[in-house]
């Protein structure tokens, strides 16, 4: 008895399988890797040369030094938001609504709630009708048991 594979006749392989094949000998081989190795350190070498040229002689660790002593995006954003924080407390079934206000001068522009337990919801989250602060309406299911506690959180920019 002859098994089925060797009564088979080897059909020529497709287009498409001899290219995936090649893909994959070249990406397991790596020789297009080898061949680069030698050019990259010239390469490397006269990219910095030339980037010296412009940046008027000074290394890249200078320019790293200069550009940390400047006042950038970050170190000025800091300064204009802070997080204001509150908190929450209703009893089983209960429901109000509650406001965490900035400081003089801010704005609040996102807010929100924790809830510890998991009894309470917030149907509505909001800034405050004059931008001073962000507002939570928050519900505690009646399966509570007994009075339940969160935070409230509004961030506010200057």
């Amino acid at each position: 008895m002859n098994a089925p594979w060797i009564t088979r006749r080897l059909q020529r392989p497709t287009p498409a399988f001899v290219i995936a094949m090649i893909a994959l000998f070249v990406a397991l081989g790596g020789t297009a890797g080898a061949v680069a190795t030698a050019t990259v350190p010239l390469a490397k070498r006269a990219l910095l040369a030339d980037n010296a040229k412009k940046l008027g002689g000074q290394s890249s660790s200078q320019i790293v030094a200069q550009a940390s002593a400047l006042p950038g995006p970050a170190s000025s954003v800091a300064g204009l938001v802070s997080v204001k924080t509150g908190q929450w407390s209703l009893g089983p079934g209960g429901s109000t609504d509650f406001t965490v206000t900035c400081d003089a001068g801010q704005k609040a522009v996102g807010g929100g709630w924790d809830d510890p337990n998991g009894y309470a919801h917030s149907w509505d989250d909001r800034p405050s009708s004059d931008g001073s602060g962000w507002r939570m309406w928050i519900t505690v299911g009646t399966n509570a048991g007994g009075t339940q506690i969160g935070g409230l959180y509004a961030v506010c920019v200057k």
